[in-house]
């Protein structure tokens, strides 16, 4: 069985996209990796790129061409400074010229050797090839698939739908969520600590922590970023950043030195129910343009829904514990991985595959898990919470204008987030016995609808508002 980690689900990236960058950027370095391991890297003397169905319907409007130019540089998502990224493209685009892996120079062209298809490839929307032609006229090709989140299976292991690394098997292997409360059950923990056992399987306890504090480090440096940044956001849809002027009604215009510093000041502030709506919108807004702006955020499951997870924290941070710490945090990242990887295993984490059900769904229902649980939730509520979170993300369309992850995808996370808050409350007010749709029903009713939708609705730009709206209007 796959064995999915928290830090599969929670990763560091670039954005604006997880599926249609992060995913991208990294089948292009294990593409390079191959090359090398195969002892055919230096005598490589052309490389061309395909990409395939929503990749290519969308590729420009989610930086597709960057990632790949980047990922083929050698360039690490995780920490490449972000101010580097335009300037490293635009040489390879100036002197049409590329360092392969960053190690050898060859002749390339983005024009011409990245190829928009806009044909589907069999198994995933997500397709692309990579093709190096060497010295002697041999051709090498390899094919790819970005699945959602990041994740990035290649074309001979795709009949497998497995994880391209392995793991050591857990302790407690999750499927579903009835082998989770199972778990819970058995062994007397919260989801929590069964999660964390699990990791423990694969890191030390200081590694996970690390791994954690540099997790929850990125996503509030990404908030602190998105409400201390003002202008429009770039693509050509002239979409203002609004998390800078919600932010500064807020909390005026105080000057801090630091994300911890800022996160330490609005602790200290006292808010009312408007105020709290206007609080988290701001949290989730300001994580998404960032995002929008190719800035660093942690797929939660997904770049394009990375505000709900950091916003719904912060609620709880801010709002309902001023004395939470990183205990709190570590559960919170726990349980929010768990529940998306129940989610990736029996349905799909991949807007492309599913709409958007599959992501701001899915990270809503992540988040309402997890905050059931800080608020003192059983292990049944906080798997209700989230089936009551994605029960009323069904048939959420993913149809972004222009191909950019802005309208309606940013807004879209502060719907997430706040329907996250509801649910967990509305989690906490009831009886497990009583719920009349389990989680695990509702996992396989995304799955369904996915399959039902019409493509056109799955991160394509080919229909809803995608068409809907013209770009002159915008």
């Amino acid at each position: 069985m796959e064995s999915i980690s928290t830090f599969d689900m929670l990763k560091i990236g670039v954005g604006p996209s997880s599926s249609h960058t992060l995913g991208p950027w990294r089948a292009a370095e294990k593409w390079i990796g191959e090359l090398q391991e195969s002892e055919n890297f230096l005598d490589v003397a052309e490389i061309n790129v395909s990409i395939y169905g929503s990749l290519s319907l969308t590729g420009k409007g989610h930086a597709t061409d960057y990632a790949i130019m980047l990922g083929l540089s050698g360039q690490d998502p995780e920490y490449i400074p972000i101010e580097h990224i335009t300037s490293i493209v635009q040489r390879i685009k100036e002197e049409q010229r590329i360092e392969l892996g960053g190690k050898r120079t060859l002749p390339f062209n983005p024009e011409k050797n990245i190829i928009f298809k806009k044909e589907f490839l069999p198994f995933h929307a997500n397709g692309m090839t990579f093709e190096a032609t060497l010295y002697t006229g041999k051709k090498i090709k390899n094919t790819y698939y970005s699945i959602g989140g990041g994740f990035v299976v290649k074309e001979e292991r795709k009949r497998a739908k497995k994880n391209i690394e392995k793991f050591k098997a857990f302790p407690f292997p999750v499927t579903n969520g009835v082998e989770l409360l199972d778990f819970c059950s058995k062994e007397n923990k919260i989801i929590s600590e069964i999660v964390l056992e699990n990791e423990r399987s694969l890191r030390t306890d200081a590694e996970i922590d690390h791994e954690l504090h540099r997790i929850w480090d990125t996503m509030l440096e990404c908030m602190y970023i998105g409400c201390h940044t003002e202008g429009s956001l770039p693509g050509g849809l002239n979409v203002r950043r609004r998390a800078f002027d919600i932010h500064k009604k807020l909390k005026d215009s105080e000057p801090y030195t630091s994300p911890q510093e800022w996160l330490s000041a609005i602790r200290k502030t006292e808010v009312k129910f408007r105020q709290i709506l206007q609080w988290v919108s701001c949290f989730a807004l300001a994580v998404n343009e960032v995002n929008a702006s190719l800035g660093r955020v942690v797929t939660a499951p997904t770049n394009g829904s990375a505000g709900v997870i950091p916003a719904v924290l912060m609620y709880y941070l801010v709002i309902e514990d001023h004395k939470a710490g990183f205990d709190d945090i570590k559960k919170f990242l726990l349980v929010s991985g768990e529940i998306g990887s129940i989610f990736k295993k029996g349905a799909t984490i991949s807007a492309a595959m599913g709409g958007c059900q599959a992501e701001i769904g899915v990270s809503s229902a992540m988040a309402a898990g997890a905050l059931t649980e800080l608020l003192g939730g059983s292990p049944e509520q906080v798997l209700m919470a989230a089936e009551i979170a994605m029960e009323h993300h069904l048939g959420l369309t993913c149809d972004p204008i222009g191909g950019l992850v802005q309208i309606p995808c940013i807004e879209r996370n502060s719907m997430g987030a706040i329907k996250a808050i509801n649910a967990a409350e509305l989690a906490l007010g009831s009886d497990p016995k009583d719920a009349k749709v389990p989680l695990d029903k509702v996992v396989q009713t995304m799955w369904e609808t996915a399959k039902d939708m019409n493509s056109k609705y799955k991160e394509t730009s080919e229909g809803g508002l995608a068409v809907g709206v013209f770009l002159s209007d915008c």
